[in-house]
């Protein structure tokens, strides 16, 4: 019983960590362990909700509190994360690893003596789990794993102007894409200067629909996530919290590409200025460790009419260059055009070798092509769609 008051109150006393004490699991502990003065059903009932709290997630408590303290974004891993530890943050972190160490290595024996109930109570696995070892590698690797939310997820979006996982990202990866090499290799050249701390550019990558220039953004943020590489969504509507955006990122130490997604404007468009102020022709005048990314249908971001270039405007010149100024402050341009019949073809014979497609080559060509017809027109879009059609229909047959 001594032993888990002394863990309580080194518990309590936490302050690089003091947030774990809010989890769920550990609140349940403590409630046992101010429960010892009570009589032994009273204490196996708070050792009950305890294993109940821990098996909602896992049935190893070693497990999940060294998750805890890996997921908590702490001032000691943000300091860590911007090189600005002093020596009263290195103290303190040794003494508070040595007591979550205390809590990780608790049996259900130790529960059940605590307890001194007869009742039953379910065990739960005991795995060994150094946490001062963890996580130092942890620090060691930070700017590749960085920490809370980030060190789990490879893509974000906003909700309320926040960032928040994207719990069921795309998974596509580079090697499921055929074509388009060139194209994506300036881009994949653009990110890992990122990554290395070089300057690099804003990219916009422009062109027909459905020719991968979205595909091509995620599968480099899947490809690039053990690298350090996170994304972050942000719609056209939500353009103005970029700058809170920004300077919440500056100090972190993974890289950031802020995506995104099929940007145009109207003229007269509020969200036109919140961009143009924030893009430059590189990110390094800036920061380092973030890359805006966007997409579009067209190269010039904001629509113009006859009547912009006919108009009565006094000074039709700076209005002209001013509405096509926006994606000249992208530093890097990259085209994606609607592949010709040779590299559909190509596409689509690639991908009927990824989806298991069995049919002779001159078939499944003049079935893709009547297919594009239909649907727009040849591209990697029309491409995947027929391909993930005729795969479903020969698993019906």
């Amino acid at each position: 019983m001594e032993d888990f008051q002394r863990v309580a109150a080194r518990l309590r006393t936490l302050v690089l960590f003091r947030a774990v004490t809010d989890d769920p699991v550990v609140r349940a502990f403590l409630a046992l362990c101010d429960a010892g003065k009570e009589g032994a059903n009273v204490r196996a009932e708070k050792a009950a909700e305890f294993i109940c709290a821990l098996f909602q997630s896992t049935d190893d408590l070693s497990e999940y509190i060294c998750n805890l303290v890996l997921a908590d974004e702490n001032a000691y891993i943000r300091r860590a994360g911007s090189d600005t530890l002093t020596a009263c943050f290195r103290d303190a972190l040794p003494e508070e690893l040595h007591t979550l160490q205390m809590l990780c290595d608790i049996t259900p024996d130790d529960v059940r003596r605590f307890t001194g109930s007869t009742l039953p109570l379910p065990a739960w696995q005991c795995t060994a789990r150094d946490l001062a070892a963890i996580y130092g590698d942890r620090l060691e690797h930070i700017h590749e794993t960085g920490y809370g939310m980030f060190a789990s997820y490879p893509m974000f979006a906003l909700k309320d102007g926040k960032i928040t996982p994207v719990k069921h990202p795309d998974g596509q990866r580079l090697s499921d894409f055929s074509g388009y090499a060139l194209e994506r290799s300036r881009v994949i050249a653009n990110t890992e200067a990122l990554l290395m701390g070089n300057p690099c550019n804003n990219v916009l990558l422009y062109g027909d629909a459905g020719s991968g220039k979205s595909s091509t953004v995620k599968a480099i943020a899947n490809e690039y996530y053990p690298k350090g590489l996170r994304l972050i969504e942000v719609k056209k509507s939500e353009l103005f919290f970029l700058p809170d955006i920004l300077d919440e990122l500056a100090a972190n130490p993974l890289k950031f590409i802020i995506f995104i997604d099929d940007l145009s404007f109207v003229r007269g468009d509020s969200d036109f200025s919140a961009l143009k102020a924030i893009l430059e022709g590189s990110v390094s005048g800036r920061s380092r460790n973030v890359a805006i990314y966007a997409t579009s249908n067209r190269r010039h971001l904001v629509q113009e009419s006859m009547a912009d270039r006919e108009g009565d405007d006094l000074h039709l010149q700076d209005t002209i260059e001013e509405l096509t100024s926006l994606s000249a402050r992208f530093g890097l341009q990259v085209t994606f055009s609607k592949p010709d019949k040779a590299l559909y073809s190509r596409i689509v014979c690639d991908l009927a070798k990824q989806y298991h497609v069995e049919m002779p080559e001159n078939l499944l060509l003049q079935k893709a092509e009547a297919y594009a017809l239909r649907h727009g027109g040849r591209s990697p879009r029309a491409a995947k769609q027929f391909i993930e059609y005729t795969a479903y229909c020969a698993e019906k047959v």
